[in-house]
């Protein structure tokens, strides 16, 4: 990981595009080392998760360039790099899980970490999503405390009950979510443990039924 976070922490310092070109061979051995990890992590996630099979490392792994088109900040290249691997790729709208390392000091999430989940959903998938809360919130809560080491992401909700829901619902906290993110940082000296990968597939498992109850949510908003 020494090549991954001595590129990310130089570009987050040099975010221009003399520093990148002069440092280039930075972020290729970066990129290699991303995309080997990405080959592992869907090898080993096929193995516990049947829905995880012929994806690239391009359906799981991201560009460096950002996407200043609209932005006011007009810094050419994210300090972050990640895996996100899920049914159909990156692309899909599916819910997976994504291996996230950042600069130190940059505040994009804030940590080096894993997430399980589904980020973003649009109105169809969430509105789904909250249905089967409804219908057995406890199969959600159960999936949950299954993957003990992670943290529901309660920073992204509503501040009332959604509309057309029961306010008086055991399970409002989860009804008022407007994404659904399990989160786990990376232990202290993981980062540049040689057995990062394994320690991550071993979490990642952890996060299946809850990525399950999200995707049957998602397929249902897809027929």
């Amino acid at each position: 990981m020494k090549d991954v976070m001595t590129f990310l922490n130089g570009v987050l310092v040099n975010n221009n595009r003399p520093w990148f070109q002069e440092h280039k061979d930075l972020y290729l051995k970066a990129q290699e080392r991303i995309n080997n990890m990405a080959i592992e992590l869907i090898d080993g996630i096929s193995k516990f998760d049947s829905s995880i099979k012929n994806l690239s490392v391009s359906d799981c792994t991201y560009r460096i360039y950002r996407d200043i088109r609209f932005s006011p900040d007009k810094r050419p290249y994210k300090t972050h790099m990640g895996i996100y691997v899920c049914t159909n790729g990156k692309k899909s709208g599916l819910a997976g899980y994504y291996l996230h390392f950042e600069a130190e000091g940059s505040e994009y999430l804030g940590l080096n970490g894993l997430y399980a989940g589904l980020y973003n959903p649009d109105k169809n998938v969430l509105k789904n999503i909250r249905e089967d809360i409804c219908y057995d919130g406890a199969a959600f809560e159960n999936a949950i405390k299954k993957a003990k080491n992670f943290t529901l992401d309660t920073s992204c909700s509503l501040s009332k009950t959604p509309k057309d829901f029961p306010k008086d619902s055991p399970y409002d906290y989860l009804l008022r979510l407007k994404q659904y993110n399990l989160i786990q940082a990376l232990p202290e000296g993981m980062l540049y443990d040689n057995k990062l990968i394994e320690w991550a597939l071993e979490e990642f498992k952890t996060t299946l039924e809850f990525n399950q109850l999200l995707n049957r949510a998602v397929m249902f908003s897809e027929e």
